[in-house]
């Protein structure tokens, strides 16, 4: 069968492929030899503006075009030339050299690729590609997710909402605050996130620039691919390498993404359940069906669906994270297909954004339930009665209210005015006492 949606074997090129396609613009083959390509242009054109030799405008224009317009044909091209040449990065050589035989630059070609290893074009090209993806696609979603948590919080800042510490009714809180929690996590993961640098790798076979020194053994090298890969790339390069980057940055990045990930599916977690407890209500649509045989059902599917796609997500972060600063001696070509893989969570962790984005705007607050939890649970003032009686040095108030309230059923506001009456307190006192309810001790 030819691929297609319905043939796909991921569901990330299958089922969700209209919700994800954008980032093919990052991750796929074809963006892989684009970002080569745009790379190796970007080499070949800084090496003219050092003096090594002169690139006339005509000869600038047609190969920043050819990068600048680089089409899935142009790739298509490339990859029958790996057919022949078994070696990508040797293909993109050859295509560039062709675009400078259109132009009439022959005499240029073999500045194309000069003195590189392919591995200066990967690691370059793939942390290009995955700085370009954070920036304007999974920095601007998360970042978006945590505002419309944020507008949530302050809208329910000031409903009060039953606590549940170990599962077990607990000083009341409010929702907005409950919600805040993952505002905060999220704001000092992205934080994190954005400290970390994008690196990459460019120095030749070896990381020591022998092919570059024994052409040019009086230039200064290093200078010129730190300002290659800073001032054109807007990238970091490590100064002290193998064959390939090293990938210490790109793995904290993995790791920052797998902890904003596991913050996510504990919020998911934590919705999923004040929905199960009719906390929130559901809308409806038209025509949707929550269960085929229990026609009453609307169940929380976008959280579930998020929560397993952040898990697949983070199982293959963390196989990312711990296997790409791995590599035997100079190199090993392990990383290579381990690399093309690195869309892969990214895709399914996009996808949990959408689907959590979904669910919240299905959510309707159920302030009946709240209310309703809040008044059948009075025992949870008992904290506040004895801390207060502790203040006024009242003797053993904690085993007092201990005795009245601990696994008892039937504790109501009667129950609880009840025993304030009885205490040996002022009137002042039992009327500060009884002025507290689950409503209004939600504390600050």
């Amino acid at each position: 069968m030819d691929l297609h949606q319905l043939t796909a074997i991921s569901p990330i090129d299958g089922r969700y492929r209209s919700q994800l396609q954008h980032l093919d613009e990052y991750f796929s083959e074809y963006a892989l030899i684009k970002y080569r390509v745009m790379v190796e242009v970007d080499y070949f054109l800084f090496l003219g503006e050092k003096k090594f030799f002169k690139v006339p405008a005509l000869v600038k224009s047609h190969l920043q075009n050819a990068a600048a317009n680089f089409s899935i044909e142009n790739a298509a091209t490339i990859k029958e030339t790996e057919k022949i040449t078994n070696h990508d990065v040797k293909a993109v050589e050859y295509f560039l050299k062709a675009e400078l035989d259109k132009c009439n630059a022959a005499h240029l070609k073999e500045w194309i690729h000069f003195g590189l290893t392919s591995q200066d074009i990967n690691n370059t090209a793939i942390p290009l590609s995955w700085k370009h993806a954070m920036e304007h696609d999974y920095l601007p979603s998360i970042i978006n997710l945590q505002h419309q948590l944020l507008k949530m919080a302050k809208d329910w800042k000031n409903i009060p909402m039953l606590a549940r510490t170990h599962g077990q009714a607990a000083s009341p809180t409010r929702l907005g605050k409950e919600i805040m929690v993952y505002v905060e996590r999220l704001e000092n993961q992205i934080q994190l996130f954005s400290y970390i640098p994008f690196m990459a790798k460019f120095g030749g076979a070896t990381g020591n620039f022998n092919a570059h020194h024994v052409a040019y053994p009086k230039y200064d090298w290093v200078k010129f691919a730190n300002q290659f890969t800073e001032e054109k790339l807007g990238l970091q390069r490590q100064q002290y390498t193998t064959q390939i980057e090293h990938y210490d940055t790109l793995a904290a990045h993995f790791d920052a993404i797998k902890r904003i990930n596991t913050i996510l599916i504990d919020f998911c977690r934590d919705i999923w359940t004040y929905v199960s407890t009719d906390y929130f209500k559901q809308k409806t649509k038209k025509g949707e069906i929550g269960s085929s045989a229990m026609p009453h059902k609307v169940n929380p599917i976008d959280f579930e669906n998020a929560e397993g796609n952040l898990g697949i997500a983070n199982a293959l972060l963390e196989h990312l994270s711990a296997k790409l600063p791995l590599s035997r001696l100079q190199r090993d070509l392990t990383d290579s297909t381990v690399l093309r893989n690195i869309g892969v969570p990214i895709a399914h962790t996009i996808l949990s954004f959408k689907s959590i984005e979904k669910g919240l705007g299905k959510l309707v607050l159920n302030e009946i339930k709240l209310k309703s939890d809040l008044d059948n649970n009075w025992a949870v003032v008992a904290e506040a009665i004895q801390t207060v009686l502790r203040r006024e040095n009242y003797p053993q108030p904690y085993e007092a209210l201990k005795e009245l309230t601990r696994g008892k059923n039937a504790i109501d506001k009667k129950a609880i005015h009840e025993f304030i009456s009885k205490l040996k307190i002022s009137a002042a006192l039992k009327a500060e006492l009884k002025n507290i309810s689950p409503y209004n001790y939600t504390g600050i």
